[in-house]
């Protein structure tokens, strides 16, 4: 009797001290939640003053731009693009290899879909990320007209891609970033979901050059690019100079 005795107060110290353990990794949690959630905040302000290009709302100074609706959709698949962006520089720099799952984020028409969809091959596969239903429509059907079947359209949020956990070896991101409601909740989200070494590649307009015949709000400075990543458990690889009109700024997860 006095061995199932001690026993049981063994089994009840045992559970007591579980679940205290338990509680304080959910307060850990909790408090890292919360306190990225302050973090975030405070990077965000909002001015009366303001570029009409822009939403008001600014990121680490930087104004956000208004999202591009699907009624510009054209636009994405104009025939001159590939002359104008030097398009076709930017995949093969990307060195992505067969099997990879890669995600295009902003995806819009799928222009760049199409394009990752190739060199990662039937056992690759490209999350090609939107908040625009419409836009995804649009998608979808030229991915059935070209018969290209390794793409997953993911219907995001302005705050989640909604990207699988760990999975992803790059993130490819062309001329969106700039117009993220909430850059930091954005990246900190595609973070989660890259594996260990995995890569952010960025493609915008370059803001340094006044000479890029885009809206200021719609380009950025390799040095806004790389201030807004510093926050992230990101490190800078390179940036690469030779499109035209872009940079393509390379970020590495760290392991």
């Amino acid at each position: 009797m006095k061995t199932t005795h001690r026993s049981s107060r063994t089994l009840f110290r045992l559970t007591a001290w579980l679940a205290r353990i338990a509680a304080m990794a959910i307060a850990s949690v909790s408090l890292s939640a919360e306190t990225n959630r302050v973090a975030s905040a405070a990077l965000y302000e909002t001015r009366t003053a303001h570029d009409p290009n822009g939403i008001g709302k600014f990121y680490m100074g930087r104004e956000i731009a208004h999202v591009m609706g699907h009624q510009a959709a054209g636009w994405l698949e104009r025939p001159e693009r590939e002359q104008e962006e030097r398009t076709d520089l930017v995949v093969p720099v990307l060195k992505l290899k067969p099997g990879d799952v890669v995600a295009d984020i902003g995806a819009g028409t799928g222009y760049y879909t199409r394009l990752l969809a190739k060199p990662i091959g039937t056992n690759g596969v490209v999350f090609a990320v939107e908040i625009q239903q419409e836009m995804l429509d649009i998608l979808t059907n030229k991915l059935v007209s070209e018969k290209i079947f390794n793409v997953k359209p993911v219907l995001g949020t302005i705050k989640d891609p909604k990207l699988p956990r760990g999975a992803v070896d790059l993130i490819l991101i062309v001329d969106v970033y700039h117009e993220f409601d909430f850059p930091f909740e954005m990246v900190e989200a595609m973070c989660q979901s890259l594996k260990p070494g995995g890569r952010i590649v960025f493609v915008e307009f370059r803001g340094e050059d006044p000479n890029v015949p885009i809206k200021l709000v719609h380009k950025m400075t390799e040095a806004q690019v790389r201030k807004e990543m510093s926050v992230h458990p990101l490190d800078w690889v390179e940036t690469i100079g030779t499109l035209p009109q872009q940079h393509i700024i390379v970020f590495r997860k760290r392991p």
